[in-house]
């Protein structure tokens, strides 16, 4: 099953706590702190791979998690930091958020995306040691993990996208020209995912054709198979636009040609400016002489190549024009930014989720205090010792909560919920 889409939820792990502990040793209070930190979180990460070439292993475990780190120990051991979670997907793979804002390309083999950091591990009570605070009786949570839902689109790469009606015999064609077995049967839309073959020329002489859902009008405003094939010949370097030159169906091949140009350029302004060639198709059939005499009399601007994609006639031609231009365009993706080659040490980070400032509000009788930074501060702390309470008042001083609750009038004992923390108010 070609799968080109997915919805995934991806979440890093968590952070390793912090832990308190005190070392037994005569003249140190309460023998000295001794509590380790706690460990990384793994980052979930896509690499672009091509053993890949469709999304179907994520369609069935769209929940992508990274273990959590290892919390700290007594005697100073830090917790185990995770690896990384990393997830292969095909090259061309395109990271969008839910609203459609793309985010990241995959675009070459080895590149990667982090798409959910894991979180950092908390501190120990050995860390918060100072000239006040000998024998801190309290630790730091770990952070936790980013988390997101993102959509994974595929766009295909490849040299040589075609491009016709269905039942035009493009099908028929890619199994001639490679070791592709696409289905073909004398019924429109037989193609319903996209085809990959290889064409081997000798010499090392070879380039990469994607056969495509047929178009049909409309295609551009998603009618038929519409973005799902559209999106796919946008990274092809060559189109190869392929008409049923025969009219045994009542179609008019040059009116053909000219309404694939167009949901192309409705679809995309830019598709038309990529380099293509046109194969008449179908010269094994009668009439078919004479109408692609007809038909290279409407584009003298344009070579057109026929060819019988049953009986091979005329095929050779074409696969050798289709090389040379793929050779002549080889400098197109460099240009678009899409280079080819290994690049493992190439990372893109997405950017940063949208940073919730400090507010407050009023429901009811309680003082409801939001952002992400004091939130944050909320799950990190230590809640349950003295100390930990007093070093969490002190942060959300300095973050300006109590400015920001003295605006709101805040009087002695009202109700102040952070998160799912709530506390009295006291000056």
């Amino acid at each position: 099953m070609f799968v080109d889409r997915v919805k995934v939820f991806v979440r890093g792990g968590n952070g390793g706590n912090g832990i308190v502990s005190f070392r037994r040793e005569k003249f140190i209070p309460h023998g000295g702190p001794d509590g380790g930190d706690g460990g990384k979180g793994g980052d979930v990460i896509l690499v672009a791979s091509l053993e890949k070439n469709t999304l179907i292993d994520i369609s069935y475990r769209p929940h992508l998690r990274a273990e959590n780190g290892v919390h700290g120990g007594s005697a100073n051991r830090h917790g185990k930091s995770r690896e990384p979670y990393y997830i292969k997907v095909p090259v061309g793979t395109v990271i969008k958020d839910e609203d459609g804002l793309l985010l990241g390309d995959l675009r070459r083999p080895g590149m990667k995306a982090v798409i959910a950091k894991g979180g950092k591990g908390g501190g120990g009570n050995a860390r918060f040691v100072s000239s006040r605070r000998r024998a801190p009786d309290f630790a730091q949570k770990g952070e936790p993990g980013e988390e997101r839902t993102l959509i994974l689109e595929l766009k295909l790469l490849a040299d040589v996208g075609l491009v016709g009606f269905p039942n035009a015999g493009k099908s028929t064609l890619l199994s001639r020209i490679s070791a592709a077995k696409p289905k073909i049967a004398d019924y429109p839309f037989t193609t319903l995912t996209p085809q990959l073959g290889v064409v081997y020329l000798g010499e090392e002489r070879s380039f990469v054709v994607a056969d495509l859902p047929g178009i049909i009008e409309g295609a551009h405003t998603g009618a038929g198979l519409g973005h799902q094939f559209l999106k796919h010949i946008e990274r092809t370097r060559i189109l190869l636009y392929l008409v049923d030159i025969s009219g045994t169906e009542g179609r008019d091949p040059y009116l053909d040609y000219k309404k694939l140009q167009e949901e192309l350029m409705l679809y995309h302004e830019e598709m038309l400016h990529k380099p293509s060639v046109v194969a008449a198709n179908k010269m094994d059939l009668p009439w078919s002489a004479q109408n692609v005499k007809d038909f290279s009399e409407k584009v003298p601007e344009t070579q057109v190549f026929p060819v019988s994609a049953v009986t091979g006639a005329g095929v050779d031609a074409l696969l050798n024009e289709l090389h040379r231009q793929v050779q002549e365009n080889v400098n197109f993706f460099k240009e678009e930014g899409y280079e080819e080659g290994y690049n493992e040490d190439e990372i893109i980070f997405l950017p940063p989720l949208q940073h919730r400032e400090l507010s407050v509000r009023i429901e009811g009788d309680i003082y409801i205090v939001s952002g992400e930074d004091v939130e944050k501060a909320v799950l990190r702390s230590d809640l349950n010792s003295p100390g930990g309470l007093r070093r969490f008042q002190e942060i959300i001083k300095k973050m300006g909560v109590e400015k920001e609750l003295l605006k709101m009038d805040i009087k002695e004992g009202d109700t102040v919920r952070i998160g799912e923390f709530e506390f009295t108010y006291s000056q």
